[in-house]
């Protein structure tokens, strides 16, 4: 029998509405959202549901995105709906740390919360990311190392595109040289600062700070680490690994390649997006990968459980 992953996206899948409808249907996910509103002292129900600025900036961003992931996995574990496996990319690994039971609800929501502010903080001018699609990444990282400034990879999302990020001179060098190495495009993202850059390893520092009042429990769902592609066995290792993820590339490919190797034949990405679902599909055509984002894909999910 194969298993079932639950996977949770980071930023940039988030919009003002989301995850309304499981505000105002389910109570337990309303409780979510009072409990993260509580942890990180603002109105997450309104800064998720009515129209704002503040959505798209990275301190709000981030406890707005886990609020809205946590609300359905609660909803899940309600139906006695459960992962074998869990994983998240970037801000997306603490929707995976609370389907571990690793992390308490409240901690998780009060350390996002911390985590955004850093890292909006720590944002040098001049960072930018791209996205280069059509190239190997062992010859991205050959250009990134040979272009001069600081640019390096931040993410292996799936076969034919990996993300850039670094200072801008050199991301937009980096992304010529790829499109002349044979490259399909080079995109700039709309982003607000070279995000899993080493130029960031100052917000994880100030991550690793606040972790150190943060419990980590007995990790009772495997979870698989965006630092080393692999599962995270040790709870001693979890808070230096938090802190790492900041400034370190963020390894989806591979991750989700280690958890196919390891019998999961069924991936659910859960909140906002579809994502990760791209993702998983040009990873490995073979595996089953549904999202979760609105009451009608909940709805009928459950059915097919019944």
């Amino acid at each position: 029998m194969g298993k079932r992953a639950f996977v949770f996206p980071g930023q940039g899948a988030q919009y003002v509405g989301m995850g309304k409808a499981f505000y105002e249907n389910i109570p337990v996910c309303r409780d979510v959202f009072g409990m993260a509103s509580e942890a990180s002292g603002l109105d997450i129900a309104a800064l998720c549901f009515e129209e704002n600025d503040k959505i798209n900036v990275t301190e709000y961003t981030q406890i707005c995105m886990l609020t809205v992931e946590a609300a359905i996995l609660k909803a899940l574990k309600e139906e006695d709906i459960c992962p074998d496996v869990a994983a998240g990319l970037s801000l997306g690994e603490y929707g995976a740390l609370l389907a571990a039971d690793v992390l308490d609800w409240k901690d998780t929501f009060s350390l996002i919360r911390k985590r955004g502010i850093y890292m909006q903080e720590a944002v040098p001018e001049g960072g930018a990311m791209a996205a280069v699609l059509g190239l190997h990444a062992s010859a991205v990282e050959e250009i990134c190392r040979k272009v001069e400034g600081t640019v390096s990879v931040a993410n292996y999302n799936c076969p034919g595109q990996i993300v850039i990020t670094g200072e801008q001179a050199a991301v937009s060098a980096a992304g010529e040289a790829c499109k002349q190495a044979g490259a399909k495009r080079a995109v700039p993202l709309k982003v607000s600062g070279p995000f899993h850059s080493p130029m960031l390893a100052g917000a994880g520092e100030r991550l690793g700070k606040a972790l150190e009042a943060v419990e980590v429990k007995p990790i009772s769902v495997p979870y698989v680490t965006n630092v080393t592609a692999d599962y995270v066995v040790d709870p001693s290792m979890v808070k230096d690994l938090l802190r790492l993820q900041v400034s370190s590339p963020v390894r989806w490919q591979q991750s989700v390649e280690k958890m196919i190797r390891d019998g999961v034949d069924e991936f659910v990405e859960i909140g906002p997006g579809r994502t990760l679902t791209g993702f998983i599909r040009k990873i490995n055509r073979n595996v089953t990968a549904v999202n979760i984002e609105k009451m009608d894909d909940f709805n009928r999910y459950l059915e097919k459980q019944r």
